[in-house]
């Protein structure tokens, strides 16, 4: 039965016995933004129009708040002071919703920080399998596709409804509207326990990695959403300019050695491959899928060196080239990409962090990808910098440091890696005395301990290895020196590579891998016959461990913090970025934030987890121009 309900007497009837309730907001711009596409998505310029609650299956109640037709709950100020202080801060009662992400923004944009126990449906549903080895992604994963597909129920449709209008604009007493807002609450009920019927049944570890990981991370996400990262608009065009100058500037360089060839927007054109090795008669070094030639970077790396040998004349052209890519990438991905979503109501960016969106559990951005800001340093207009704090603000940032080699070392259980951690050694020298022997190691000694032990744990090869440090290092080995490094590796770490070996035949065995808390990925390509297919499954067996506890980890320090928030209304959660954790807050509350978030990050994840885990702590104006932090004992 589905009825509206307008007192706050009412809504305390219909819930205060309720252990599990399900909720769903309807949202309508507010009026400066109600020609603005999509605005009522945006809790900036939107707001709440009303709230559907479910307690039971068919049952649902839709309390109407902002409707500019007929009758509106009352008094509202007594209806969400208790909702605030009965259900979404209480810590007895399940709230359940459907893209939690989205009410948890809502609700924080009216200062509420909703506490667990928290159940998002839509993260939930993305941890059920659609087929015998594929788990649903977040297409899938619809409310009105999910109701479709497990209950046979058509779910009324919003532009059925509304005919155009916004949902504002319809009366809170017709039986569609009403009827519209309960069925969401209502089958989002039924799903939670439809999900955890199946978790319980098929992979009960799920239903938990559910609760106590990805439904508050769900919520986490929505504030980071909500809060979002203060762009510097004018740096943003300042260096813009810049960019198309030194393109212009490269372009002419390219034109003065290849007169008008096309290169285009990237160099990549048909034309100018033609040149390469038609015109030109290069050798084709590296070919696509298609078997047609490549012009990619390490093509042109390879070009590069073999113009040094053979024809020397042409070696400026790739520096070029090369150039000229690095300028567009910037433009078009950094300038050009991040710049078209500032919100005009906050001036800032506000990406969608999707916690689900990666096999092992990682996180992943659109709208844009923070997620390939390049570290701080490390490209020509200093990208970073575009996100800074409020005046009066700061920004703070808690990386987790060497997470997946100390989760690496955690699961090989070699002595060695494990007792350079637990008393604060240095991974990479202990790794470079590994395979060099003792003594004093130079630059380039620790740059290939480094990209080896980054790349270890996940069964890398001779010549993997080789193209890692070529490509991405600029250190030349030959393949038998890459053979000898993997070789004294496996002999200084004993118990890498039987982890690795027993890793691998454990997944055969299951045809999956999970991580310690019991994340699984499916892996039906590991008995393939094409070694190709193989391989890759058998590289996926060794990294989702890893990569999946890392992001688990990150995800329970996300939960912690996240019962911190309403003592702390100042301290603003703006992004996850690989494994850092970046917020904002006033320049006086920096070491309190500090020694909190640091205390979330750093606890035992769960009790088996005997490595130490390390926040490092900065803090600056700029997210570029972060000054590392020593945490003071409070």
């Amino acid at each position: 039965m589905y009825k509206t309900v307008l007192t706050a007497g009412g809504v305390r009837k219909y819930l205060s016995q309720a252990r599990i309730v399900a909720f769903d907001f309807e949202t309508a711009p507010n009026e400066q933004y109600r020609n603005d596409d999509k605005a009522a998505l945006d809790p900036h310029r939107a707001h709440i129009v009303g709230i559907s609650f479910s307690k039971s299956e068919g049952d649902a109640i839709y309390v109407p708040i902002a409707h500019k037709v007929g009758k509106n709950a009352a008094p509202l100020s007594e209806i969400w002071d208790w909702l605030a202080a009965n259900l979404f801060g209480n810590r007895d009662i399940i709230k359940v919703a459907h893209n939690l992400a989205f009410e948890s923004a809502f609700l924080y944009a009216g200062g509420i920080v909703i506490q667990e126990p928290v159940y998002d449906t839509i993260s939930a549903a993305q941890l059920t399998l659609k087929g015998r080895h594929e788990f649903r992604s977040l297409a899938d994963s619809g409310l009105k596709t999910l109701a479709a597909e497990l209950f046979d129920a058509e779910m009324p449709t919003f532009s059925a409804v509304t005919v155009g209008q916004h949902f504002d604009e319809l009366n809170p007493a017709d039986v569609k509207a009403v009827d519209y807002a309960c069925s969401d609450a209502d089958y989002t009920l039924r799903l939670y326990h439809l999900l955890n019927g199946w978790f319980d049944k098929w992979l009960p570890n799920h239903r938990i990695i559910t609760e106590r990981m990805e439904s508050p991370t769900a919520v986490y996400c929505g504030l980071m959403k909500y809060n979002g990262l203060l762009a510097d608009a004018e740096q943003m065009r300042t260096q813009g300019e810049r960019c198309e100058a030194e393109r212009q500037r490269v372009r002419d360089e390219i034109a003065f050695i290849i007169g008008d060839v096309n290169i285009g927007e990237n160099a990549s054109t048909a034309a100018f491959k033609k040149y390469l090795f038609e015109d030109l008669g290069l050798p084709v070094l590296k070919t696509t899928a298609k078997y047609q030639e490549a012009a990619d970077d390490e093509t042109l790396v390879l070009l590069a060196e073999w113009c040094g040998q053979n024809r020397p004349d042409l070696v400026p052209l790739f520096k070029y080239v090369q150039e000229y890519r690095r300028w567009g990438k910037i433009q078009s991905t950094y300038i050009d990409g991040y710049g078209k979503h500032i919100n005009p109501a906050t001036g800032r960016i506000h990406a969608d962090l999707m916690p689900l969106a990666t096999e092992t559990g990682r996180f992943a951005a659109r709208r844009p990808n923070l997620q390939n800001m390049p570290r701080a340093g490390a490209d020509d207009v200093g990208v970073r910098n575009f996100f800074i704090a409020p005046e009066g603000k700061v920004l703070l940032s808690l990386d987790f440091s060497q997470i997946e080699l100390r989760v690496g070392a955690f699961y090989c259980r070699d002595e060695k890696m494990m007792d350079t951690y637990r008393i604060g050694g240095d991974i990479h020298d202990q790794t470079a005395t590994v395979i060099f022997g003792a003594g004093k190691h130079d630059k380039e000694h620790r740059t290939i301990a480094k990209n080896v032990n980054f790349g270890t744990f996940y069964g890398l090869f001779p010549r993997g290895l080789q193209r890692t440090l070529k490509f991405k290092a600029g250190v030349g080995k030959s393949l038998e020196d890459c053979e000898q490094i993997i070789s004294n590796l496996k002999a200084g770490y004993p118990k890498l590579n039987a982890w690795q070996e027993t890793t691998k035949l454990e997944a055969k065995s299951a045809r999956y891998t999970e991580t310690s808390l019991g994340r699984r990925r499916y892996l039906p390509d590991i008995t393939s016959q094409d070694w190709g297919k193989q391989s890759f499954a058998e590289r996926c067996a060794l990294n989702t461990p890893i990569q999946g506890t890392a992001a688990d980890i990150l995800k329970l320090a996300l939960g912690r913090i996240l019962k911190g928030l309403p003592e702390r209304p100042w301290l603003l959660p703006l992004l996850q970025i690989h494994d850092e954790l970046v917020f904002e807050l006033p320049e006086s509350k920096v070491d309190e934030a500090t020694a909190f978030i640091k205390q979330c990050m750093e606890a035992q994840p769960f009790t088996e987890f005997d490595i130490p885990v390390v926040a490092d702590a900065s803090a600056g104006a700029k997210f570029g121009e972060m000054k590392e932090l020593e945490v003071k004992v409070l």
